[in-house]
């Protein structure tokens, strides 16, 4: 078996993902992509050795299968990134439709719950037991903006998730953080901000993908439970 450590990393295609895979494989960490494009995931190793998994997280058999091929393919399953999640228009909760709202939580709630119990699963059996687990919440599981009843109904859950993951995994040396991000540069975000009447402060997204490596690579028996890493001007304290 390998001694190089390995990390999955999910919603891998873009954003955070993409940027967090990146680090990792400039820091010589084996890496398993793992988003519902392949061609974007193909996009983000770049030509370099990174296990490529399309899958989309909601469906529970193709979460497993995933997840089982990295075992297969490794041997061990050293930490995983549970960073796949979407968020929905801005509106009024009158005006969220109940599709709408099951759409975000069947991503960022129930897709983080089934990878989550994949890897546990896996980190659980696998010997020497244990691993760790990151995952991505938001600043929103604290402040919410305005119009986001969805998402930051699904980002307070995934504080529960981790929660709940940290209780059930010291038996079997499994630990559980998250990170809260803040106004990262993705495309996506920098997009919206300069559509924005007031365009709001703005962060590498390399400062992430740095914190999510500092965090997988502590050693066994540290852990960082919660971490916020944000844009330093942004408004979140007291925010509305």
């Amino acid at each position: 078996m390998s001694t190089q450590r390995g990390i999955i990393i999910t919603g891998a295609g873009s954003g955070i993902g993409r940027a967090t895979a990146h680090r990792f494989l400039s820091a010589g960490w084996r890496v398993a992509l793992i988003g519902r494009r392949e061609t974007a995931l193909q996009e983000t190793a770049g030509g370099c050795a990174a296990l490529i998994l399309p899958c989309d997280v909601t469906d529970a058999q193709a979460v497993d299968d995933a997840f089982d091929r990295v075992a297969d393919d490794w041997g061990r399953v050293d930490v995983m990134f549970n960073n796949a999640g979407r968020g929905s228009p801005p509106a009024a909760p009158d005006a969220v439709s109940a599709a709408e709202f099951r759409a975000v939580i069947d991503v960022n709630v129930v897709g983080m719950f089934l990878c989550a119990r994949a890897v546990f699963r896996l980190m659980r059996e696998q010997d020497p037991q244990g691993g760790r687990i990151i995952n991505n919440g938001s600043i929103s599981a604290h402040a919410p903006r305005p119009g986001s009843i969805a998402y930051t109904a699904s980002k307070h859950a995934v504080t529960g998730l981790t929660r709940s993951l940290s209780l059930d995994g010291r038996a079997f040396d499994i630990a559980c953080g998250q990170i809260d991000i803040g106004n990262a540069a993705t495309d996506l975000l920098t997009q919206v901000s300069r559509e924005a009447r007031e365009p709001e402060p703005m962060m590498d997204v390399a400062v992430v993908a740095d914190a999510v490596l500092h965090m997988a690579g502590l050693p066994s028996g540290a852990n960082v439970q919660f971490m916020t890493v944000m844009a330093t001007n942004m408004a979140y304290i007291g925010r509305g």
